[in-house]
């Protein structure tokens, strides 16, 4: 059976209708038998916090820069409240859902990204022998992006390449991007239906997809150029929205290796 991954947006999940709804199609999905993993985001949460903490937010492409003082708000952010938040909506729906981070039994292995961008990761490694145990047991695996080095150091990894480095190493069939946005656009601010890699690539050379787009863009790509055999990137506040996919709805944007689409 085709194994899903589903990356969920921390602003989708900061709204508690928004997530339970989210979280009742995710349930149903699984109880279908499809081998089903999600992971999530959680920046709106993360710069609520720290602005709450007197602490300013600041970004390069996309990435949020991570200070020593800010890696602590990151695991109590993400790995903390946002993670059971959405693994106790996720049980309220039904589903067995289990909160992992990329820290738990090496399921990803980081390094530094960019000392300018301080303690944010790059994913090296991926060890999926923990999601496979609990898929094959029928629980859903829902996983932080948070993970860390040999040497214990912990890096904030940005969500969207979190899911991409777990999805390729699971060998999904199909990574869904749940967004806050419709999907891709392009120059004339339409949602683009389908997208080759090299018009992707071309969307970011150009500067039309920036900041968060751009990032997830660039997880997209590297996540079919590591074998995912189709991306998806998908308005998350659309009803139904996981099982319109999965039944084949052109619904947001489509990525594959290679497209011979009529536009």
């Amino acid at each position: 059976m085709k194994r899903v991954l589903v990356k969920i947006g921390g602003t989708l999940l900061d709204d508690t209708a928004s997530r339970r709804r989210l979280c009742g199609e995710i349930a149903s999905v699984a109880a279908s038998g499809v081998p089903l993993v999600v992971v999530h985001g959680g920046g709106k949460q993360m710069t609520r916090y720290l602005a709450e903490h007197g602490i300013e937010s600041r970004f390069v492409n996309g990435l949020r820069v991570t200070t020593p003082e800010t890696i602590d708000a990151v695991l109590k952010v993400f790995a903390g409240s946002v993670n059971h938040e959405l693994v106790a909506s996720l049980n309220g729906a039904g589903a067995p859902a289990v909160g992992l981070t990329g820290i738990d039994a090496r399921l990803t292995e980081a390094e530094q990204l960019d000392p300018a961008l301080g303690a944010v990761g790059r994913v090296k490694a991926s060890n999926t022998g923990l999601l496979e145990v609990l898929t094959a047991k029928g629980y859903l695996p829902v996983v932080a992006c948070v993970a860390a080095d040999r040497a214990g150091n912990i890096y904030n990894v940005n969500a969207d390449q979190m899911a991409a480095a777990c999805a390729a190493a699971f060998r999904v069939s199909q990574l869904i991007f749940l967004t806050d946005v419709a999907g891709v656009l392009d120059t004339s601010q339409r949602v683009c239906p389908v997208l080759t890699v090299a018009e992707g690539r071309a969307l970011i050379a150009s500067g039309v997809a920036m900041g968060g787009m751009q990032a997830k863009l660039n997880a997209a790509l590297a996540a079919l150029e590591a074998g995912v055999e189709e991306v998806r990137i998908a308005p998350g506040a659309a009803d139904r929205v996981l099982s319109r996919i999965l039944e084949g709805e052109a619904l947001g944007t489509r990525l594959a290796p290679s497209e011979v689409t009529a536009r």
